[in-house]
């Protein structure tokens, strides 16, 4: 595929993908993993979950981040252009759309009904994506992977720790199982 094809292909895969995906950044993210690692072949599923982990630690939308790490590992600074690009425009023109006729939305009931229902769906793609990945994550037998995603679970849901605090932690637990790793000559 030429380069400027694959650009058009990322292009108007993130234009698709985020002009018909209603639910945030998690919820993309599955549907580039349906694409550009299940349908494209572009990157693994390896790939996806590292990026995906970066991408929700990194500041910003999740989507946009995603859409950053994807284009760039697929064609560069072009292509993290194109994603990017592709991925703003949807929510951009949707959302001048609805704060024009604001009034007119806010207090529709059939439309507040739509948007209940659709929070049904969101819920369940996002449960299916923390299951996906976090099956995968758990696939390795690494014992510390499986000992910081409980943590990280028990500090967020029974505890209310900040997320900041959690990603802090589970960062210098990562670093510092790297250092063990490279001091007892293993690879990390």
């Amino acid at each position: 595929m030429s380069r400027g094809r694959r650009l058009l292909t990322l292009f108007f895969s993130m234009l698709t993908i985020s002009a018909f995906t209603f639910g945030g950044g998690f919820v993309i993210v599955t549907l580039m993993k349906r694409k550009f690692v299940d349908e494209l072949g572009w990157l693994d599923e390896n790939e996806m979950l590292d990026m995906t982990a970066m991408a929700q630690s990194a500041p910003g939308a999740i989507a946009v981040n995603a859409a950053i790490l994807v284009g760039w590992k697929v064609a560069g600074l072009p292509g993290m252009l194109a994603a990017v690009t592709g991925t703003v425009i949807p929510p951009l023109v949707i959302l001048s759309v609805l704060s024009a006729f604001y009034r007119l939305f806010a207090d529709n009931r059939y439309v507040a009904l739509v948007l209940r229902g659709m929070q049904c769906g969101v819920a369940a793609v996002i449960l299916d994506v923390a299951l996906s990945l976090g099956l995968k994550a758990a696939e390795g037998k690494d014992a510390l992977r499986l000992i910081v995603m409980a943590a990280a679970f028990a500090a967020t849901f029974f505890f209310k720790i900040n997320v900041i605090f959690i990603i802090l932690g589970a960062a210098a637990v990562g670093i510092a199982a790297a250092l063990l790793r490279r001091k007892g000559g293993e690879r990390p």
